[in-house]
């Protein structure tokens, strides 16, 4: 989808997000830019799941989701996150709309591996005509959930931005956290190839937390996703993930 912006924002940066990250937002739109926000949640649903004393299993860095996870991982993003941000939205003057897997079937998706993980999935599919419309009009802010028939499942958010960028062949993908780019030595490297990213996790520069976000955004450049940045704020660079390269 031409001039079109996917966003990955975690649900802790949430609460952290500076006004240069509206004003980047409103220049875009100025300039005729589509953006389109997918935000996190999962601190937020590990502080509520112990709250509650529900017990937290994980394989692979993947939170296995039953049932009672996936009804309050559905809660905290559609009833606390989203509507988080898009008051923040709201308070700088932004347009915006939150829309959830199950508006007219927006994203469909598929197991990982029940046997695994529970309900847990990637999305496969985005409503194209459902969201044309819409874009031009508002920033659209979704949660990371998808819809297999009438179950719900839980993605990974930094796998979610990712598929929708690939399934929307977005311009730019920005995958945000809380580090500049993915740092060798201290100091963040400008590129990131798949080749590059196997030698870094081998000598355990690159370790778990960023490895599902290099990992998403990998997977997005092989889709066509031109621009596949990680970093911390819109604008900076940080790093950006291409599919061939020097090491």
């Amino acid at each position: 989808m031409k001039n079109l912006i996917v966003i990955k924002i975690g649900g802790t940066a949430i609460d952290q997000l500076q006004p240069e990250f509206f004003e980047q937002l409103r220049l875009w739109q100025q300039a005729g830019r589509k953006i389109l926000l997918v935000h996190g949640g999962g601190r937020e649903i590990s502080a509520l799941t112990q709250k509650l004393q529900l017990p937290v299993k994980r394989e692979n860095g993947i939170r296995i989701t039953d049932q009672a996870a996936l009804q309050l991982t559905r809660m905290v993003l559609l009833g606390q996150t989203q509507p988080k941000l898009l008051t923040q939205l709201l308070q700088h003057n932004l347009t915006a709309i939150g829309l959830n897997a199950a508006d007219q079937q927006f994203l469909q998706g598929e197991l990982l591996n029940f046997t695994k993980y529970g309900y847990v999935g990637r999305i496969t599919a985005v409503n194209q005509e459902f969201l044309k419309p819409l874009l031009p009009k508002q920033i659209v802010v979704l949660a990371p959930l998808a819809l297999l028939g009438d179950q719900w499942l839980n993605v990974n958010a930094d796998s979610a931005a990712a598929a929708i960028a690939s399934l929307l062949q977005a311009d730019e993908l920005f995958l945000l956290t809380d580090v500049p780019g993915v740092l060798k030595a201290g100091q963040v490297l400008p590129t990131l190839t798949a080749a590059a990213a196997q030698c870094l996790k081998a000598a355990k520069i690159i370790t778990t937390g960023m490895q599902p976000k290099i990992a998403a955004a990998l997977q997005a450049a092989r889709c066509g996703v031109t621009h596949v940045n990680i970093t911390n704020q819109l604008s900076a660079a940080g790093t950006q993930v291409i599919q061939k390269g020097d090491l």
